[in-house]
């Protein structure tokens, strides 16, 4: 075989590897190193591919099309920095748990460390952050080297897929000429299958479990977000058989289906309960048990922490299980799933006073929270407006800081199909807007709006070059109160020397222009009236652009009034028992 033919089948190798594996999107960010995947790629009838240029984009892109699947996407791009430029998104998916095959072009052996352009070190790149990594060997005519990328092309995927998910590198070297001659058929693969186990706690778990939730009087659930692809129904099956208060964040997407017969349990106001002492010191639970990832409210968490439970049970799908606050007892290293159904807890110790304590508390706090736009007309009352106008299979993916706090605020029990996604492994606010449009795009079936802040939305403005080279679809509220809103919150904010040059951060940008760029819709906003008419009108674009202008120090104010009147809500209470 001549050269050409060789790398074409080593290419074509890797790629029917791929799909046997279960792949079915790939994002790829040109370059000439590259090629021969990018084309074996490209003509690859099984395979969607997605183009961005923007490396870090591209890397982002490919974690919103992961997370909106389940299912594992493909990166490629050519050698060099362009590699670097994935690795946020890459330690994004580390954290959220998203399952990337990241494959990164590399000059072959004799050209690293002499020199060369476009060559540094690419082996291990991305050191812990990725659960495997590898090499390819240089494309040859060797009897092994076909079986090889083969298995090992398999077990990449195999391994971004076994829980906890996650991403996984493979490095692959080529020499030049890098042109390929296209296929129009896969090769064969000899490799068939791979077969995991799913996590299940063994009997005697069930039995230990089983036992210190019969010898509790007062426990709570909280339930974060969720690793990809759960299936709740026996989730809430447990919450049945249990009848404990369950802490529902917004990202566990429960809020939205809460069965009626298990509505007595829901609480959504917790974070702001947890700010009222008098109700903390009612509720101390002597059990909790979490699911899913630790909640977005930090008050919740230090509430756990201060009440030192007698059991604290984790039920995570990483023996490096989640428990920053250092306060868990036990963990059962599982899926949620149907093993929870296999629990027999027959007679409980539970008080039903303590369900009832915490749900009438929730109520009144959620009455408070539900005036809240009548009076208020900041970020807050913006992002309820939203929430209460979305329509069914609506998806909002929200940007970290304030916006997904509001949301965890405002999002109440409700019977619609509405979910809501962020991109908190690692809680930046890089890629935001990047990940929104990858999620959408894996989500056609479902009208996806992007909830993010204008320093957010800065940070990844390249995000709609992606735009450029497929269809996107995306509804983007801009929150723009000029500069860092979050850190009006920190105590930061109280020291007026250097706080606005170095927190504040104000930039005195609009993004109309941006969006003139892209061909999008623009609409600004400064009412709610305004804002209400543009976020439930169809689009006239397939991208369009909602900027509300808000100001930082009403934020805070309004937000602090909000806290001050659910806390004389629940003192009054209080005085009455």
């Amino acid at each position: 075989m001549n050269e050409r033919e060789v790398l074409s089948n080593y290419v074509y190798k890797i790629v029917a590897s791929l799909v046997a594996s279960g792949v079915e999107q790939v994002v790829v960010s040109p370059g000439s190193r590259s090629t021969p995947l990018a084309y074996a790629f490209a003509s690859t009838k099984e395979l969607a591919v997605h183009r961005q240029v923007d490396e870090r984009a591209a890397g982002f892109y490919a974690l919103g099309l992961a997370k909106a699947t389940a299912k594992p996407v493909v990166l490629l791009c050519t050698s060099g920095t362009a590699a670097a430029n994935y690795y946020p998104a890459i330690v994004e998916a580390k954290y959220a748990r998203v399952p990337l095959i990241v494959l990164t072009a590399d000059r072959p052996h004799e050209l690293r460390e002499v020199g060369a352009p476009q060559t540094i070190n690419q082996v291990r790149l991305y050191g812990e952050h990725v659960k495997w990594s590898a090499e390819f060997p240089i494309p040859d005519e060797a009897p092994q080297t076909l079986p090889y990328i083969e298995r090992h092309t398999a077990r990449a995927v195999t391994i971004a897929l076994t829980a906890p998910f996650g991403p996984v590198h493979v490095n692959i070297p080529f020499r030049e000429p890098l042109v390929i001659d296209f296929k129009e058929t896969l090769p064969r693969t000899s490799f068939v299958k791979s077969f995991t186990n799913n996590l299940t706690p063994s009997k005697q778990t069930l039995t230990e479990l089983t036992a210190m939730i019969t010898q509790t009087k007062n426990g709570i659930i909280v339930i974060g977000e969720l690793p990809l692809g759960t299936d709740t129904t026996a989730l809430w099956d447990f919450v049945r058989e249990l009848k404990w208060p369950v802490m529902i964040e917004s990202l566990s997407n429960l809020r939205t289906e809460v069965p009626e017969d298990c509505q007595v349990f829901a609480i959504t106001t917790y974070d702001a309960l947890m700010k009222n002492e008098r109700f903390k010191r009612n509720v101390r639970p002597q059990a909790v048990i979490r699911f899913g990832a630790q909640p977005v409210s930090k008050f919740l968490m230090q509430f756990i922490a201060q009440a030192n439970p007698h059991y604290y049970i984790v039920i995570d799908e990483d023996p490096m299980f989640r428990d920053s606050t250092h306060a868990a007892t036990h963990f059962i290293h599982a899926l949620p799933g149907e093993w929870l159904r296999e629990i027999e807890l027959g007679q409980m110790a539970t008080e039903l006073a303590y369900i009832e304590f915490w749900k009438t508390a929730d109520l009144l706090a959620a009455d408070v929270i539900s005036k809240y736009g009548e009076s208020a007309n900041d970020e807050g009352a913006y992002v309820q407006l939203m929430l209460e106008n979305l329509r069914e299979g609506a998806d909002v993916f929200v940007s970290s800081s304030m916006p997904i706090r509001d949301i965890d605020t405002f999002l109440p029990v409700m019977n619609r199909d509405v979910q809501v996604f962020a991109n908190r492994g690692a809680n930046g606010i890089d890629g935001v807007t990047s990940t929104a449009l990858g999620f959408s795009n894996g989500r056609k079936e479902r009208k996806t709006y992007l909830l993010i802040g204008d320093l957010a939305f800065l940070h990844d403005a390249n995000a709609f070059i992606a735009s450029r080279y497929q269809d996107c679809d995306l509804t983007i509220v801009v929150l723009n109160n000029d500069g860092g809103g979050i850190f009006s919150y920190l105590p930061q904010a109280k020291i007026e020397a250097h706080y606005e040059e170095l927190f504040g951060t104000p930039t005195a940008l609009t993004f109309e222009q941006v969006a003139k760029m892209y061909d999008m819709e623009y609409v600004n906003v400064t009412t709610k009236e305004q804002f209400l008419a543009t976020v439930t009108a169809d689009k006239q674009q397939s991208l369009k652009l909602i900027e509300v202008f808000t100001n930082r120090e009403e934020n805070v104010s309004e937000h602090r009034a909000l806290w001050t009147r659910i806390n004389e809500v629940i003192e009054q209470w209080l005085d009455m028992l």
